[in-house]
């Protein structure tokens, strides 16, 4: 019977899971502000995680920045508390990026629904 996850995919779960309340209770750091760790890739020998994250207030690009800067300064500390919470023999090396999946995904709707309206509007006007 074959696994449905891969262990690296287990892992990446509870390192979302860690980083997140790591990250609401520990870091203090003022520049990152409500953040919300969407995903987390991990390499296959668990040495290299990138962390998507999005914030409270991502439609100002500088506080996204300075945001970004915040997580990556305080990787390392992060990193440290991870591997503090989770047994592992390689913690590894966290990454921090902006998640514009949420973003894409709120324009694409507003496209779409822009597209609809415009299509009823037009259906209306023929009648």
């Amino acid at each position: 019977m074959a696994r449905e996850f891969s262990r690296a995919d287990r892992v990446a779960q509870e390192l979302q899971k860690e980083i997140a309340i790591i990250l609401q209770r520990e870091v203090k750091d003022p520049r990152i502000g409500m953040v919300t760790v969407s995903d987390v890739e991990i390499s296959r020998d668990l040495a290299y995680a990138k962390v998507f994250v999005t914030f409270l207030f991502d439609s100002d690009e500088s506080a996204v920045e300075r945001g970004l800067e915040g997580l990556n300064k305080a990787s390392g500390y992060i990193r440290t508390l991870v591997g503090k919470a989770m047994r592992l023999r390689i913690v590894p090396e966290l990454r921090f990026v902006y998640d514009q999946s949420l973003v894409e995904g709120m324009r694409m709707s507003n496209l779409v629904t822009n597209v609809i309206r415009k299509d009823q509007e037009r259906y209306v006007e023929e009648e």
